[in-house]
């Protein structure tokens, strides 16, 4: 199916975005906190995750209007990739090399193939 920019195939993509961040804040954002109890830990990831949900649910139902749900899976993992490197860096203050450079494009080629035919 051709790709169009009109909104049912873009309004997916960044709530999946926005979604993205959310989950990637809920899973990891208590790494730069250790010394908080895991029980707050938990309840706080568990309240952030709850809007990672509101977006990330209405992005695949309206995303299934314009792409496959092997699509829509591809396109949020390529998205995971590009936000847990900017979480990464920004937040947490690791460094990406060009293992994880490699990596990942070898990921995102392996999604382009998901978009063919």
């Amino acid at each position: 199916m051709p790709f169009s920019f009109s909104p049912a195939a873009i309004y997916p993509i960044l709530m999946l975005l926005a979604s993205n961040v959310f989950m990637t804040f809920a899973w990891y954002g208590h790494l730069k906190h250790k010394s908080t109890a895991i029980w707050i830990a938990i309840i706080t990831s568990w309240g952030i995750a709850f809007f990672e949900y509101c977006l990330a649910v209405p992005a695949n139902r309206l995303g299934s209007e314009v792409y496959s749900t092997a699509q829509l899976k591809t396109i949020q993992e390529v998205i995971t990739l590009l936000v847990f490197s900017g979480f990464s860096v920004f937040w947490l203050g690791e460094n990406l090399t060009w293992n994880h450079a490699i990596g990942f494009a070898l990921i995102a080629v392996g999604a382009s193939f998901i978009f063919r035919g």
